[in-house]
């Protein structure tokens, strides 16, 4: 009974790992998946008038970090406020997708 009771909570503990990860913060420029790093499509206006734009015909909100780009889910009006702006974004990180806890521009 007492290896059966052991063996529960070391399958519990190990259950509870991950929803203890780290949360990860990236330092970079808000744009979108369509474009990433990229020229923006939209010649004579503003790459967050574009960013937006891409972002509304499908693409998906992302941050150019250390030359990876990086989808970003969640708090879209937030992010799109800062469209085009370097921040620092922190979220859960799994794949290449962060959930956004929080984000702030930064010089």
């Amino acid at each position: 009974m007492k290896k059966t009771l052991a063996a529960l909570m070391m399958l519990a503990a190990l259950c509870a790992i991950p929803a203890m990860a780290a949360t990860t913060t990236l330092t970079g420029v808000v744009t979108d998946d369509m474009c990433g790093g990229g020229k923006h499509m939209m010649t004579g206006k503003a790459n967050a008038e574009c960013i937006r734009a891409c972002v509304k015909e499908g693409a998906k909100f992302a941050v150019l970090a250390d030359g990876k780009t990086y989808i970003l889910a969640g708090k879209s009006s937030e992010v799109s406020a800062l469209a085009g702006k370097k921040v620092a974004v922190s979220g859960d990180l799994k794949g290449n997708t962060l959930t956004v806890i929080s984000i702030a521009a930064v010089r």
